[in-house]
């Protein structure tokens, strides 16, 4: 019983430990005060995915977030989904999250920026200089004690950094959303757009609309993971654990 208790305990002390950098971490603090912006038709779809997400019961669960060139909204709701994940169900939570479009471009580096003023860490890892790479490669980083990602535009279906079955496709923009109405491999597929940030590209907003789009992703993505079930403890007993 003392141990079963003992493990309860640190299961949910690790629900609170992922310990993001400083800055992410009042940045997520500020968009979990937000959920009363979330209007009530875009609650309801954020609802309606939570309760389909919760009935799959699917271990690891794995999302796909597609749009049409990997580049903005696609990425950032990959990466918001994950760091949601960890917040609301630890850094051990079984959730694994993708992106992909219809064809690959490269992740925009306006969105690239935005994800950098809220705390997190991009790097550029590539050996060709930036500008004469068409597809640059990045790996960001939420806590030093966290795993990190790697990130780059690539097609949804893609073989080496997607899976290819028993995923939840989640379409981010209207036009991918037309396009691929069928997802070979996933078991779930709902649409969930967002307004394109691109159509501030050049302009004087451009920094504000990215920021305001990378906010509402962040906001929404941690507003469904606070909808769904934590994963239950295993089942502790009171002999010695195993060393194997």
């Amino acid at each position: 019983m003392l141990a079963k208790l003992i493990f309860t305990m640190s299961f949910v002390l690790s629900l609170a430990s992922a310990q993001f950098y400083a800055p992410l971490s009042a940045y997520i603090a500020a968009r979990v005060a937000e959920y009363d912006q979330i209007a009530p038709p875009r609650r309801a779809a954020l609802d309606s995915l939570a309760n389909m997400l919760t009935a799959l019961d699917t271990r690891p669960l794995r999302l796909v977030f597609i749009c049409t060139h990997n580049s903005r909204r696609s990425q950032l709701a990959q990466i918001w989904a994950q760091l949601a994940a960890w917040h609301y169900l630890g850094p051990n939570a079984p959730v694994e999250t993708y992106s992909g479009g219809t064809e690959a471009t490269a992740f925009n580096e306006r969105a690239v920026a935005a994800l950098e003023r809220t705390g997190l860490h991009v790097f550029y890892i590539s050996a060709i200089p930036f500008r004469d790479n068409p597809n640059p490669a990045y790996y960001w980083s939420a806590s030093p004690k966290l795993p990190g990602h790697p990130a780059h535009s690539k097609v949804y279906s893609d073989t080496i950094w997607n899976p290819q079955q028993d995923f939840v496709a989640v379409m981010v923009c209207s036009d991918a959303d037309e396009a691929c109405p069928y997802v070979p491999g996933a078991s779930l597929r709902v649409a969930l757009p967002y307004a394109d940030p691109k159509a501030s590209d050049g302009t004087p907003q451009e920094a504000a609309t990215y920021d305001e789009r990378c906010a509402q992703i962040a906001r929404e993505m941690l507003f469904l993971f606070s909808l769904l079930p934590a994963p239950a403890p295993a089942e502790a007993t009171d002999s010695p654990p195993s060393t194997r």
